[in-house]
C-alpha cells in the first residue's frame, strides 16, 4: 500500500500562486507489471527506513557521498534514469557535475513538477530545500525532510514569509547549498509560471551566487512526460502510483550559467527564470507580473480575481492593424491542454 499525504491544492486564499494544470495535463502511463510495481515500492520504503539509520553511523565526512548515493538508488528504484547536463563555463572538465562546492554557499533555483524534484536534485547534490511546512508531517518521506534540514514554508501564511527569507539567508550565509522552487506551486512540467522574487532576496542580502536549474522529464521515446505532475485533486498517494508504474523514465538535470546576486531581487529573479526556460513557451501560458501586488517582503496575486474584475467592451479593430495578430497569438498563449 502505497503511503497517502494531502493531495495538491490549489489555493487557500486569492493571493496565494495557483496552477491551472489538472488531469488533463497528465499523459497516459505506459505501465509496467504489478510484480515490478510492487518490487520497486518495497525498495523504495526499505532506503527510506534505513537511511536515517546509516547515515547516523556514516563519518560526517562521508555522509554527502551516502546521501547522493542513496537518492540515485531511490530514483532507480522509481524507475527513472537521472542525466545531467552541465552548460556552465568549463564544464567539459568535470565528468562528473555537481551544483557547487562543498562549504560555499549557494541558492539553487528550478522550476516545480512534484514531489519527484526533491529526490532528483538530491542525487546531483545533496543539498536543503524551502519546501511545504506539512511536508515534515508525511510517513517515511517526513522523516527524511528533517535529516535534509527543510526550511518549511506556509504559503497561506503570508506574515510568516520574512521569516522564511531570514532562515534561508543564514542557512546561505552558513555555505549551505539551499534549493528553492520560486514559482510557489507545482505545474505539468509543459507548462509553467512566473518565477516569484521574495525568496531570490536571501541571495542579494547574503552576496549568494544561483545556480539555475532547467529540470523536465522524458519518457521512453525521448519526448517530455507530465507523468510526475503533481497537479490538481493529486494525493501523494496517486501521484506514487503512477510514477511506480511508468516506464522508461529519464529526469534530465540542466546546470546553467551561475547568476551573480546582483541588487534587486526582480531583476535575479527575471534572469534566473530566462536561464531556466530559455525559448520554451508555457502550454498555459505563464502568470503574468503585472497581477501581483507588493506586500512586505514578497509579492502576493492581487485578491481580485480575474473572474471578478469587470470586463471592458472589446474594441472592434480594422482588418488592416495588427491588433488581431496579437489577438491571436494571446488566445493560443493560454489555451489549456
Amino acid at each position: 500500500m502505497v503511503f497517502d499525504a494531502p493531495p495538491a491544492e490549489r489555493t487557500a486564499h486569492s493571493w496565494m500562486p495557483s496552477s491551472p494544470c489538472g488531469p488533463g495535463c497528465i499523459d497516459p502511463v505506459d505501465q509496467i507489471g504489478t510484480a515490478r510495481v510492487i518490487g520497486r515500492l518495497f525498495g523504495v520504503a526499505g532506503l527510506l527506513v534505513s537511511f536515517p539509520v546509516v547515515n547516523v553511523v556514516t563519518p560526517r565526512g562521508r555522509r554527502e557521498q551516502l546521501q547522493r548515493r542513496y537518492a540515485r538508488t531511490v530514483l532507480s528504484c522509481l524507475g527513472i534514469r537521472l542525466r545531467v547536463v552541465d552548460n556552465r563555463p568549463g564544464a567539459a572538465e568535470f565528468a562528473d557535475a555537481r551544483f557547487g562546492d562543498s562549504g560555499a554557499g549557494l541558492l539553487i533555483v528550478a522550476g516545480h513538477i512534484g514531489w519527484t524534484d526533491v529526490v532528483v536534485m538530491a542525487a546531483v547534490q545533496p543539498l536543503g530545500f524551502v519546501a511545504r511546512a506539512d511536508m515534515v508531517d508525511w510517513p517515511l518521506l517526513g522523516g527524511l525532510a528533517k535529516l535534509m534540514r527543510v526550511i518549511p514554508i506556509e504559503r497561506e501564511r503570508l506574515r510568516e514569509l520574512p521569516g522564511v527569507v531570514a532562515r534561508l539567508g543564514e542557512r546561505l550565509a552558513a555555505g549551505d547549498r539551499v534549493a528553492v522552487f520560486p514559482e510557489g506551486t507545482t505545474w505539468c512540467g509543459r507548462a509553467y509560471g512566473t518565477m516569484r522574487p521574495a525568496l531570490f532576496q536571501a541571495a542579494v542580502d547574503t552576496g549568494t551566487s544561483v545556480q539555475p536549474v532547467r529540470l523536465r522529464y522524458l519518457d521512453a521515446h525521448g519526448t517530455q512526460s507530465t507523468i510526475p505532475g503533481f497537479v490538481g485533486d493529486d494525493s501523494f498517494g496517486s501521484s506514487a502510483k503512477r510514477v511506480l508504474r511508468s516506464r522508461g523514465m529519464v529526469a534530465e538535470v540542466v546546470l546553467e550559467p551561475v547568476e551573480n546576486p546582483g541588487l534587486d531581487r526582480r531583476d535575479l529573479a527575471r534572469r534566473c527564470e530566462q536561464a531556466v526556460r530559455g525559448a520554451d513557451l508555457s502550454r498555459h501560458g505563464a502568470i503574468e507580473a503585472s497581477d501581483w501586488i507588493e506586500a512586505t517582503a514578497t509579492r502576493v496575486q492581487d485578491p481580485e480575481s480575474a473572474e471578478d474584475r469587470p470586463q471592458r467592451p472589446s474594441r472592434r479593430l480594422r482588418p488592416f492593424r495588427r491588433g488581431g495578430t496579437r489577438h491571436q497569438v494571446a488566445e493560443s498563449a493560454v489555451s489549456t491542454d
